[in-house]
C-alpha cells in the first residue's frame, strides 16, 4: 500500500521516488508527490524526513 497524505483542501497525494543520473554522473534519488499511485510509489516516508504542506496546498518532503 502506497503512502498517502491529504492536504488542507482534501486532496489525496501519494509519495513516489525516482533514481536519476545527474549530468556529472552522480546518482540521486528524487522524492515527489502525485495525485495517483504509480510506478515508484513508496510504502512509507523515508527515515529522517517529514511531510509538510506548502503555501499553495501541495505536500512536500522535508528533512527532519
Amino acid at each position: 500500500m502506497a503512502f498517502s497524505t491529504q492536504n488542507s483542501k482534501g486532496q489525496t497525494y501519494f509519495l513516489h521516488a525516482k533514481d536519476v543520473t545527474l549530468r556529472g554522473g552522480r546518482q540521486q534519488r528524487l522524492f515527489f508527490f502525485a495525485r495517483a499511485a504509480g510506478a515508484g510509489a513508496l510504502d512509507s516516508v523515508p527515515a529522517g524526513y517529514v511531510v509538510s504542506e506548502s503555501k499553495n496546498g501541495l505536500p512536500v518532503l522535508k528533512k527532519a
